[in-house]
């Protein structure tokens, strides 16, 4: 019989870079409330940042929260925030939904 050992987290996970500015966030800072991007000044402690992130599910997050965060972009009180292994900026969200607009407009044109 096998027995499911968990894997401990390790908090100071690197996340790819900053929603905001793009600027890659160092693997040894600590994400708490009042952290702060280092290059524009926005807070990193932001559901856009977390590894439950998931704009498909239910209030926007993985875990069952009770109180749905309801501004994403801003610093929050989550418990459950754990610093996601990558993350894409705004611009290359926003570059990534204006491609996909254009593909699904592409199959509807002559």
């Amino acid at each position: 019989m096998k027995i499911a050992i968990p894997v401990l987290y390790d908090y100071n996970t690197p996340m790819a870079n900053c929603y905001f500015c793009g600027t890659e966030i160092p693997t040894d800072k600590k994400i708490y409330r009042t952290t702060l991007c280092s290059s524009c000044g926005n807070p990193l402690k932001i559901c856009y940042h977390c590894r439950f992130y998931d704009a498909q599910a239910p209030h926007g997050c993985k875990e069952h929260i009770v109180e749905p965060v309801q501004n994403k972009e801003t610093a929050n009180f989550c418990d459950y925030f754990v610093p996601a292994e990558s993350t894409k900026s705004r611009k290359n969200r926003d570059e990534d939904h204006k491609s996909a607009v254009d593909t699904f407009n592409s199959l509807f044109s002559d």
